[in-house]
């Protein structure tokens, strides 16, 4: 039972984080390109400081449950597929990035935006963007490896 409910919120985590992404990436950043600099920013500063707040529990969820998933069902590392091994490498990568967004451009963004340089505002977003979009391949690599890895065969 405690496995299913590690599982199920192993796999919202995931979805919450990973569908973020591809909102914000496709949806969210071409529909705020016919906004004037001012506004877009603000915008993004918005919509973006919730998301990431989301992620900051979202993230350590996804990893406490992989974990208690991996030590509960596989019985560790050993009993583990390529698929968990894989997921394993991929989770950590993308906690790195996502922290290193938020302690490094993210950081930038905010700080130039409150000074009012637009500018260096929008060249701290483009960066966000960039690795943002890293964290967006890996995890959508890590959603088909889980699929793929699933079933045997």
């Amino acid at each position: 039972m405690l496995g299913k409910l590690f599982y199920v919120l192993h796999v919202l985590g995931a979805v919450i984080w990973v569908g973020g992404m591809a909102f914000a990436l496709l949806a969210l950043r071409p529909a705020l390109a016919t906004l004037e600099p001012g506004p877009r920013l603000a915008v993004h500063d918005g919509a973006l400081g919730r998301f990431f707040r989301i992620i900051w529990h979202v993230m350590p969820i996804l990893l406490l449950t992989g974990y208690a998933l991996l030590l509960g069902w596989y019985g560790g590392f050993v009993g583990a597929g390529w698929h968990i091994h894989a997921m394993h490498l991929a989770a950590i990568i993308m906690a790195a990035v996502f922290v290193g967004i938020v302690t490094g451009p993210w950081k930038d963004f905010r700080a130039a935006l409150a000074r009012g340089d637009q500018p260096a505002a929008a060249a701290a977003l483009g960066r966000v963007r960039q690795l943002v979009s890293v964290n967006l391949v890996l995890g959508l690599l890590t959603t088909g490896v889980a699929a793929w890895g699933r079933f045997p065969g």
